[in-house]
């Protein structure tokens, strides 16, 4: 198998995976999973595609990742890898679809408005 090449975002951050056949070692910024993603929930998140694809320990991950905050790194490496479990083998698609793992999710941060404290707050108004 060659090394299957994705990308996933979300949010600000960008994650580019490199998935091959290997013991299921994740390396994320040339640091294990563990070291990158210090609390339970992220490394679910980053592990869910391979538990819902019955392939924990199948594959060695190396993952780039920048920008945004570690929610939407963990949000984006969860991307990046489902796509290339769907690339790996069609019937994954099957799995992941209904739980929502291929959408990529657009919500951003809307931008500051001039005239105004925040995107959507206003300074105070004074009447007289």
């Amino acid at each position: 198998m060659e090394v299957v090449h994705k990308i996933g975002r979300r949010k600000t951050a960008v994650a580019r995976v490199y998935v091959s056949e290997g013991k299921g070692n994740i390396t994320i910024n040339k640091k294990k999973l563990e070291e990158y993603f210090t609390t339970g929930p992220l490394q679910y998140k980053v592990k869910q595609p391979f538990a819902l694809t019955d392939n924990e320990g199948n594959f060695d991950v190396n993952v780039n990742v920048y920008g945004g905050g570690i929610t939407g790194q963990a949000e984006a490496v969860r991307l990046a890898l489902s796509r290339a479990m769907c690339e790996i083998n069609e019937e994954n698609r099957e799995v992941l679809k209904p739980e929502g793992l291929l959408t990529r999710d657009p919500r951003m941060v809307e931008r500051k408005k001039f005239g105004q404290k925040k995107a959507r707050k206003k300074f105070q108004f004074s009447k007289r």
